[in-house]
């Protein structure tokens, strides 16, 4: 919970698995939150995918169960007044922009690289939404540029084949790893071991730093931001601000390259941030 930027209270619980129980259990923290401090406040919702423009259902979710369902009508129903709901990539983007590690930027990508891949882009402190609500998914593009290895691999739970998500989320370095090895490790673990020298691991994480150089190549090619920000439980690799702007520039169409790779102010809390910036108007 906001004001004006400064925190006034924060509560987290578990995602439940099932629809009606995420509604339930929004509910219940609004009532909590609100209990807290006193007052009504005004609402932001992050979530993954976005409500569809043509018939106002949720869609695009990696939390599947929460595609194809009326959740900004049923939502406001359960709570009794107007409530907003954005991407929570394009919530992230919004939050670093307004007044974290991109604040003094024109131009901003948010990318969250956790157990999915989204993106958001945020122009003079303002969401881009885009003609189909979907400005920003750089995730469920093909992986460009791909070598010959690589063009079979991955099935999405899109129903595409090659997104950039199967390879640079969470499970897509894991999946990457067992490939590789025969054996499943964690992300975690895989930076450990990496860390104490572990010639697979080591592999591991350079072909992912250059997946995600080609990835962003592309991102500049096409948007050219001042600042990208990397958010999600990969962000926390602090060796990627180092080596990926060092990769990617044989992939930019300009003879150099100013956009500055940076991780988050606000780390996993900048998506509900931006949440409550969605009524900064």
């Amino acid at each position: 919970m906001l004001d004006g930027g400064k925190e006034l209270m924060r509560d987290r619980v578990s995602t439940p698995n099932n629809y009606k129980e995420i509604i339930s259990t929004i509910f219940s923290l609004i009532n909590r939150a609100e209990e807290s401090v006193n007052i009504e406040c005004s609402i932001g919702i992050c979530t993954p995918g976005s409500l569809s423009l043509a018939n106002g259902l949720l869609r695009n979710s990696n939390t599947t169960c929460l595609n194809n369902t009326p959740f900004k009508f049923d939502l406001e129903k359960s709570i009794g007044r107007e409530i907003r709901i954005e991407n929570d990539a394009n919530c992230f983007a919004l939050s670093e922009a307004i007044d974290g590690t991109a604040e003094d930027a024109n131009t901003v990508f948010g990318v969250i690289v956790g157990t999915g891949t989204g993106g958001g882009v945020v122009i003079n402190k303002k969401v881009l939404i885009g003609a189909n609500a979907i400005a920003g998914e750089w995730g469920h593009n093909s992986l460009p540029w791909p070598n010959e290895g690589e063009l079979a691999l991955n099935q999405c739970w899109c129903g595409q084949q090659g997104c950039i998500e199967t390879f640079l989320s969470g499970p897509g370095l894991e999946n990457d790893y067992k490939r590789a090895t025969g054996d499943y490790v964690s992300a975690v673990e895989i930076v450990k071991l990496s860390e104490l020298g572990n010639v697979d691991a080591e592999k591991v994480l350079r072909r992912y730093e250059n997946r995600m150089a080609r990835c962003l190549a592309q991102v500049i090619n096409i948007f050219d931001p001042d600042v990208i920000v990397l958010g999600g439980g990969m962000s926390n690799l602090q060796r990627l601000y180092m080596n990926v702007p060092k990769l990617w520039q044989q992939w930019i169409f300009s003879e150099q390259v100013v956009t500055k790779l940076v991780p988050p102010k606000y780390g996993d809390s900048s998506g509900v941030r931006g949440a409550a910036w969605l009524w900064n108007d």
